[in-house]
């Protein structure tokens, strides 16, 4: 069953059951934005939100990790964890679910990272579509994730009074399996999403002045652009933009005794490339001094950089670093001056 289809009025009866198969993650109303929480109540669900503050990226890469812990003497090593646990995260925007590609990217790149790996095969993921622009800050048809492109279990797509669901893998196909309020989706069905797909093609258009392949071919020219100075003028080195990105996998690494310095715990901590030490190294170099490096670096990496290593763009169009930059840096603007100062 590749297609299926639920009527709205047993959404919660399908929360109910996903609660008790796994930890159940989705969005929900914090004051006036949105968070990924753990599932209590499903009447507190969202599935119409701007992006969350922080990406689901939290559950499957956290924001403090422990590694391992040890023993000095005698020197000894163990698992910090033992089993990781089974969870969902529920109604995760296209814009996130691509973010949760690139990281796969990053992290199953030899040597492949065991934590990262526990705790992403542990999970599942079930997306909705967005047939409409979260805000003015989306570039997601830009970078082209305003639509399902893989990368999750499965997706809902809201056709009125009722979601079609596309199933995309096994753990999918559990989470539906001896369900009987969920139907295979049938031929009327499939018109309406049909239906809803070519409305959006009215709504969601290039939020550049040119194609993305464009934008990679202007950062090739734009290093030493005077953007960057403006950028870096403005940009106050809060690290908001990275600590909110989808895709941004910086880390730092530390070890933190107890009071007899014998026995401790191996963290990694998230890291930003926006703060001031972030590229010193040992005789006091810095490689990137000033903040306008900084975030020329950030955009390089998302827009030049990676598509060179990986063969894909790591910004996702979410919006989440022009929303929370305390000096209004905004990404549309900064790559449309970029391809307004290109050669042609």
């Amino acid at each position: 069953m590749k297609y299926a289809v639920i009527k709205k009025e047993y959404l919660n009866k399908w929360l109910e059951h996903l609660k008790k198969s796994a930890r159940l993650y989705a969005p929900q109303k914090k004051e006036n934005l949105f968070v990924f929480r753990p599932v209590k109540d499903v009447e507190k669900v969202c599935l119409k939100y701007i992006p969350t503050i922080l990406p689901p990226k939290k559950y499957y890469f956290p924001q403090k990790e422990k590694l391992l812990k040890f023993s000095a003497s005698p020197f000894k090593t163990a698992k910090a964890i033992g089993e990781f646990e089974e969870f969902i995260l529920f109604g995760v925007h296209t814009c996130d679910i691509a973010g949760i590609q690139c990281m796969d990217v990053i992290f199953r790149e030899t040597p492949e990272d065991p934590y990262y790996l526990n705790r992403k095969d542990k999970m599942t993921a079930i997306g909705i579509e967005c047939l409409e622009y979260c805000d003015k800050y989306a570039s997601c048809t830009a970078v082209g994730n305003h639509e399902p492109r893989g990368g999750y279990d499965i997706m809902m797509v809201d056709i009125g009074g009722a979601f079609i669901l596309h199933i995309n893998s096994k753990k999918g196909e559990r989470l539906l399996k001896g369900l009987n309020y969920i139907k295979k989706a049938s031929d009327d069905d499939m018109m309406a999403l049909e239906r809803v797909r070519e409305n959006k093609k009215k709504i969601f258009n290039n939020e550049f002045t040119a194609p993305i392949q464009e934008v990679y071919r202007a950062f090739g020219k734009s290093f030493d652009s005077e953007v960057w100075q403006d950028v870096g003028k403005r940009c106050i080195a809060c690290g908001n933009c990275t600590m909110v990105c989808p895709t941004c996998y910086c880390f730092d690494i530390f070890d933190e005794t107890d009071l007899s310095f014998n026995d401790g715990i191996r963290y990694r901590i998230w890291n930003s490339c926006q703060m001031d030490d972030f590229a010193k190294v040992a005789g006091g170099e810095d490689f990137r001094k000033g903040r306008d490096a900084r975030q020329r670096h950030r955009y390089y990496r998302k827009f030049r950089y990676s598509q060179d290593k990986f063969n894909r763009y790591f910004c996702t169009g979410c919006g989440r670093c022009s929303r929370t930059c305390m000096a209004g840096i905004r990404l549309i603007e900064t790559v449309n001056s970029i391809l307004e100062g290109r050669d042609d």
